[in-house]
């Protein structure tokens, strides 16, 4: 289980927690008067898509409509993939190649 992500508020917390698929922890730490959450889980794109993280879900949008790209669609796809190669490579992911 690797730090997924971070909320300062403790509903928002449990509910991406309910969200995650496979082994997850709930951590919280004070820091002087407020209270951080952090989330731990399986490291995978579909964890960090039900998250909403990494515009995956613009991503999946995009790729619904790719025969009729234009330039700003072409430019925010690599965007995103340069974006996802970082997220594979520091969590030991492949991209799935339908993406790229």
């Amino acid at each position: 289980m690797k730090l997924l992500n971070t909320y300062e508020d403790h509903d928002d917390a449990k509910y991406a927690e309910s969200l995650l698929v496979g082994q997850k922890r709930l951590a919280s730490e004070r820091d002087d008067t407020s209270t951080i959450y952090n989330l731990f889980g399986t490291p995978s794109w579909r964890n960090f898509h039900n998250l909403k993280m990494y515009n995956l879900e613009e991503l999946q949008e995009l790729l619904k409509l790719r025969n009729t790209w234009n330039e700003t669609q072409n430019k925010k796809h690599k965007e995103i993939i340069k974006l996802l190669g970082i997220i594979a490579k520091n969590h030991e992911l492949a991209i799935p190649p339908h993406w790229l």
